[in-house]
């Protein structure tokens, strides 16, 4: 009899202990984390249950990574975290990271393809945009890509951004085309693509790009050469970055394709990647006769009708900055 009692009382003081325990433990799950701020942290492919609570004991999301694992064991939630990048709040608790990594949305990152750049300047940029992974395997064509802010989260592939991309320029070109304006001097949406591209890199201001794309299409509807320097730029630099200097009379008497002071018309390709802005300028010019215009050294352009008229823009501008003047279209 004796000896049940004390049997009897051994597993009530072991049913104590594991309640309190259990108690303990739960309040650890459940009590706030070390974290002083909200903040975002990389939970990377493949960890186990073990890892991921390093892991957020390492980035000092929780204190024990043992709490966290056996509270995930014991809700039966270890195959419900995710891999990702997650931001965790302040103070989170055990419980509040887990429920991060089952139910919160990945972080969201972004990545911005300016307008104009090339399609080599393009891969830098991609390829340096932390959180993406993968190789690129080719190099998508000139002008494929849309310039825009583009969201993406840790893990994305750099493959699958290039595909958005150019999945954005196609869709995006094809609908413009739609919406032309009647009697263009241009049969395709791809030449669309390739003046818009030279209409990219002549003008930084959004308001003068229809009246740039009017004096290109003017010039090539009176059958004159476009004379644009961008293109003589790229023919240069093969779209690999900037040229670094100012053009010079042999640069603009080299032999290119892309050399729209020498050959007729537009180049084979576009010599960048055209923002939305400048494919509606092309497909929607300003009304106007112009054919000539030159930079006056702000940023923006005088435009004339005729080349008596430009020549003394460019005489007057010349005397007003005492040097030397970038022309375009002349």
């Amino acid at each position: 009899m004796h000896r049940l009692v004390l049997c009897i009382g051994g597993l009530a003081l072991l049913i104590l202990l594991a309640i309190a325990v259990l108690i303990w433990g739960y309040a650890e799950f459940t009590s706030p984390g070390p974290l002083a701020r909200a903040t975002a942290l990389v939970i990377p492919k493949g960890l186990s249950v073990e890892g991921i609570g390093r892991r957020l004991a390492e980035g000092g999301v929780i204190r024990d990574p043992r709490i966290f694992t056996i509270g995930v064991h014991l809700l039966r939630n270890h195959r419900a975290l995710r891999a990702g990048e997650y931001e965790f709040p302040a103070h989170a608790s055990a419980e509040a990271a887990m429920e991060v990594l089952i139910y919160a949305k990945p972080v969201v990152r972004r990545l911005t393809i300016a307008e104009g750049i090339t399609s080599a300047q393009a891969l830098e940029e991609i390829e340096h945009a932390d959180g993406l992974e993968g190789a690129i395997k080719e190099t998508p064509a000139e002008g494929s890509l849309l310039p825009e802010t583009y969201s993406f989260s840790w893990g994305d592939s750099r493959e699958a951004m290039v595909r958005r991309m150019q999945k954005a320029m196609s869709e995006t070109l094809e609908a413009l085309w739609k919406t032309r304006a009647p009697d263009l001097a241009l049969e395709t949406p791809e030449e669309a693509l390739v003046l818009a591209s030279i209409v990219e890199k002549e003008t930084a201001k959004p308001e003068e790009r229809p009246r740039v794309a009017a004096v290109f299409l003017n010039r090539l509807r009176h059958r004159m050469r476009l004379q644009s320097d961008p293109t003589v730029v790229y023919a240069l630099t093969h779209g690999k970055g900037a040229l670094g200097r100012a053009l010079t009379h042999a640069d603009l008497d080299s032999g290119s394709r892309y050399n729209t002071y020498l050959v007729d018309g537009l180049p084979p390709a576009p010599i960048g990647n055209p923002g939305k802005a400048s494919i509606m300028a092309v497909l929607h010019p300003a009304a106007g006769d112009d054919l000539y215009f030159v930079a006056d050294g702000s940023g923006g352009h005088v435009f004339a009708k005729t080349l008596a008229e430009h020549n003394r823009n460019v005489a007057r501008l010349r005397q007003m900055q005492g040097g030397a003047l970038g022309q375009k279209a002349e």
